[in-house]
């Protein structure tokens, strides 16, 4: 039985307190939603969106639960704040603060500690698809990124892998559908070899990269996409009402 399907919206840098009218605009729209609803907002706001009816999650932590790092938030913060979940080893956190599969693996084990959702995000370049590699670079983030299993590592509750190929972030482009169920596949097939076949089943992988109401619905129906990581078009609460309402 396939995972009840999960919609985040990374928000990044964007939301002023204003926005907060952003969560009643969308439980106004969609009141019961078919699907796990989740918003990620700028850490400014985590404990406010929390007052809402939604899941509020963050789009980055630190893997230390304190000490001297000016400008960082630990897992434990979040959680404090409300949140249920974080978005870790976003393409745009590895590019530009280089981050490294050894540190999301940090940060997905930092959220597991504070009783988090990891969102463990991965994806190929446009050089990597190119060259016909990415099959071999998902395989390559898959195993630096996500902590090994234990009594308190990888489950279905506590990961969610979001597959977003860096060159259709904001760009406009998306893969074929054949091509995102090739990825798809072989992520499932990846984690059923490393934490069994139970674990591997119930972990929901996300699809990111362009996301928007046209396309929402044809790429939840391709096989192993239990979901979707939004990026802009997340913002706009019509249009994230839209993506929600395709994956029923």
């Amino acid at each position: 039985m396939s995972p009840r399907k999960l919609v985040a919206g990374n928000w990044k840098m964007n939301g002023l307190t204003a926005s907060a009218a952003f969560v009643l605009e969308l439980a106004e729209l969609q009141p019961d939603p078919v699907c796990d609803v989740l918003i990620c907002p700028p850490f400014t706001l985590v404990a406010r969106f929390a007052e809402g009816p939604f899941d509020i999650g963050g789009q980055d932590c630190h893997w230390k639960p304190s000490g001297p790092y000016t400008g960082d938030i630990a897992a434990e913060m979040l959680a404090d704040a409300g949140a249920v979940a974080v978005i870790v080893g976003h393409s745009e956190r590895r590019t530009d603060h280089a981050e490294t599969d050894a540190e999301v693996a940090l940060k997905a084990e930092a959220a597991w500690r504070a009783g988090l959702l990891a969102i463990v995000c991965i994806g190929e370049s446009e050089a990597e698809r190119a060259a016909g590699q990415t099959l071999d670079r998902i395989a390559e983030q898959l195993a630096g990124s996500i902590p090994d299993a234990g009594p308190d590592g990888a489950t279905a509750k506590r990961l969610a892998v979001a597959y977003e190929p860096i060159w259709a972030i904001g760009t406009g482009k998306t893969p074929t559908l054949a091509e995102i169920a090739e990825v798809h596949a072989h992520i499932r097939a990846i984690l059923a070899r490393r934490f069994g076949p139970e674990v591997a089943e119930g972990v929901r992988l996300l699809y990111g990269g362009s996301v928007k109401p046209g396309n929402a619905a044809e790429i939840f129906a391709v096989a192993n996409v239990d979901g979707a990581l939004v990026g802009g078009a997340s913002l706009a609460a019509e249009d994230f009402a839209a993506i929600i309402a395709a994956a029923g």
